[in-house]
């Protein structure tokens, strides 16, 4: 006889225990009230603007429980990097004497970024100038790859803009080390291996990513949508957008409607 009612498997019930857990912890950690440094290379400024003001993303375009055991995994690797580079020889330096993160705040604390690290100083083979930012990421073969062939500024122009701002915007805290290539260290999370590229300071990202993040703000202060990436809803990027319905509800490439609706939502318990 067929069983039309069967149970689920022992890894099936642990495993949604365990999302489950993960999610709700997530649900429980305060929201953001202020821009990522990390991503302002974001394609769309649009989205840019619906996170940063809290907009609830669509239904089911949440991260699920594997997601967030991904980004969990992710932090352990950047722990052993930061691990083997300092038995490789060089001081990197990733918590302030307080034990706080580096990192940098302006805009009245509305614009925010915290760094991975800063190396102090490196082995004279490696000819290091210092001190200079490092950034640590993970991925999986097919991006580590593409950074390995293309370099991250090419592959990986989110994580670039990242590094140029937080270079522009450290230098008050940490003198000179916009001068110093930044240390980029991408893992390659399938096969362990590491792949390390200097990247010199663009002063012309850094400045754009500058001026993305003021628009930013302007416009939502202002109760102003800011255009979409795309005329198409077919668009890649919009394809996987958490906030593509929201955005496509209106007609046009702008309008304050939206806005409203988000802040509204956002300030009800």
């Amino acid at each position: 006889m067929l069983n039309f009612n069967p149970r689920p498997s022992m890894a099936e019930r642990i495993n949604t225990l365990v999302d489950a857990a993960l999610i709700a912890e997530r649900e429980a950690t305060p929201p953001r009230t202020y821009l990522g440094a990390s991503r302002l290379g974001h394609a769309c400024e649009r989205a840019l603007q619906f996170e940063f003001a809290g907009a609830p993303k669509d239904e089911g375009a949440d991260f699920s429980g594997q997601t967030l055991r991904i980004f969990a995994i992710g932090h352990q690797l950047e722990d052993l990097a930061i691990r083997w580079l300092r038995a490789a020889g060089i001081d990197l330096v990733t918590q302030k004497r307080d034990g706080g993160q580096f990192g940098f705040s302006v805009a009245g604390g509305r614009i925010r970024g915290h760094v991975d690290g800063i190396i102090a100083s490196a082995p004279a083979a490696l000819g290091m100038r210092v001190p200079a930012l490092w950034e640590c990421k993970t991925m999986n073969a097919k991006n580590w790859r593409a950074c390995v062939k293309d370099g991250v500024t090419i592959s990986k122009p989110v994580y670039a803009a990242q590094i140029a701002i937080y270079q522009a915007y450290m230098e008050p805290s940490v003198p000179k080390i916009s001068t110093a290539p930044a240390l980029f260290t991408a893992i390659n999370k399938d096969t362990a291996e590491l792949h390390h590229e200097l990247v010199p300071f663009d002063a012309d990202l850094a400045q754009r990513m500058s001026d993305r993040a003021v628009r930013i703000l302007q416009a939502t202060d202002a109760g102003e949508l800011l255009p979409r990436i795309a005329a198409n809803r077919d668009f890649f990027e919009c394809r996987f957008c958490a906030h593509a319905e929201r955005c496509w509800e209106v007609s046009g490439v702008s309008g304050n409607a939206p806005v409203e609706r988000f802040s509204r939502e956002r300030a009800e318990p």
